[in-house]
């Protein structure tokens, strides 16, 4: 075992070790959409004010950026050339450096028009990006840092799979394995754990014949990492070094997107959803695996986050909630404007998030009452979550149809 997997074990939720502080996966290093305790962000901005720098880019996506030392790393697709592609910027100026072709060809021919084929964030382990695409299925690419391919594979075996409303679960980095999830309706739906140097399988948890979409969520129960999932009508937990099932109960809905939130001292993991049926939910994570409590709250495509003994969500529709993360009680809401698809991030004790028109919500993490801060205009679609480092919040948005990754701030 090498000296760096041998450290990713240890420090199993870190994700990259290059110099310098870094996000290098869907929902940051703990996996919880949290900033570092000493992080800063703007609270102001717009397209004239307020950008450290502003690049055009190639192509649609509604991945997050994935920053890594010096540079800043999205997917991308374009439907007109027939590819999807990873990007990589100069985190300090923005540069476009490169664009790697990573698949020319078998982009699925069906795709609701307000999704892409560049859904899912890549994740760094330090020394490789992991890119995952629905390509004729879905295959997970491992490149070094700057763009050489390193090895491919198709996740489910050799078997056209197609996704009707389009794909969007990202690989994570846990215990030193890729895991990413594939829920779909043939044989070879499930959880799999692939070995980061060689791409090989290492272990497969099978899930429901079914369609859902989240990306599991990573909780850590008595020193060990856990991964939570949602969806096709379960919750469940699994052992994220060897794929066992640890406990599984039935939940309310089919298809969900959103990934798994916890808290520690409450001993809760939370879930919201879905598809036919619409909950929000807190479930045991100790002994029979109760819900402990539900309502009828929808964040189908966002995450819920927690902070402090607390849960705050989104809605669908653009309602702003605070529950006692204990029992449910609803503490307050808020409508906000417009419809949303990312997910809430915590950057001290504000939390930003963006409405599908490009608008980003800035409030306090206020259990007593809505406390907004700003209300700021980047483009008119908004679909990625920002990532907050460097005193910046680093973003991917479209106006008029043409895409831009953009350094919020200084």
């Amino acid at each position: 075992m090498s000296v760096r997997i041998a450290v990713l074990i240890i420090v199993s939720l870190s994700t990259c070790d290059a110099i310098g502080q870094n996000w290098g996966q869907w929902r940051g290093p703990a996996g919880n959409n949290h900033s570092d305790s000493n992080a800063t962000a703007p609270r102001k901005w717009s397209d004239e004010s307020g950008l450290a720098w502003k690049t055009a880019i190639p192509g649609r996506g509604h991945s997050s950026p994935t920053v890594v030392g010096e540079r800043v790393y999205l997917t991308t697709g374009d439907e007109a050339a027939g590819t999807q592609s990873l990007l990589i910027l100069s985190r300090k100026s923005g540069e476009l450096l490169k664009t790697v072709v990573v698949h020319q060809g078998g982009l699925p021919k069906k795709l609701l028009p307000n999704n892409t084929h560049a859904n899912s964030t890549v994740a760094c382990d330090g020394e490789r990006i992991f890119a995952l695409f629905l390509n004729d299925a879905p295959v997970l690419t491992a490149l070094d840092l700057d763009g050489e391919k390193l090895w491919q594979e198709r996740v489910c075996g050799p078997d056209p799979i197609h996704f009707e409303y389009g794909f969007g679960s990202s690989p994570i980095l846990v215990d030193g394995l890729v895991i990413v999830a594939i829920e779909h309706h043939k044989k070879g739906s499930g959880i799999y754990a692939l070995d980061p140097a060689t791409g090989k399988q290492v272990w497969h948890a099978p899930r429901a014949m079914e369609h859902s979409y989240s990306t599991p969520g990573i909780a850590r129960l008595d020193g060990a990492n856990i991964l939570l999932m949602c969806g096709n009508n379960s919750l469940a937990a699994y052992d994220a070094k060897t794929g066992k099932e640890l406990w599984i109960r039935e939940a309310p809905t089919l298809a969900t997107c959103g990934t798994m939130v916890w808290d520690e001292h409450l001993g809760l993991a939370f879930a919201s959803g879905g598809h036919p049926d619409q909950f929000t939910l807190a479930v045991n994570l100790r002994g029979e695996h109760d819900i402990a409590w539900q309502n009828n709250a929808k964040c189908y495509e966002q995450s819920l986050l927690t902070h402090h003994g607390f849960v705050y969500a989104v809605t669908d529709a653009g309602v702003a909630y605070c529950w006692k993360g204990s029992d449910g009680r609803e503490m307050w809401k808020q409508r906000l404007s417009g419809k949303f698809s990312s997910s809430p991030l915590l950057v001290g004790d504000n939390i930003y998030v963006t409405n599908e028109a490009g608008e980003t919500f800035v409030f306090e993490a206020n259990s007593n009452k809505y406390v907004e801060l700003s209300r700021n205009k980047l483009g008119d679609s908004g679909y990625a979550t920002h990532v907050p480092l460097d005193g910046r919040l680093y973003y991917r948005f479209e106006s008029d149809g043409q895409g831009y990754a953009a350094a919020i701030g200084e």
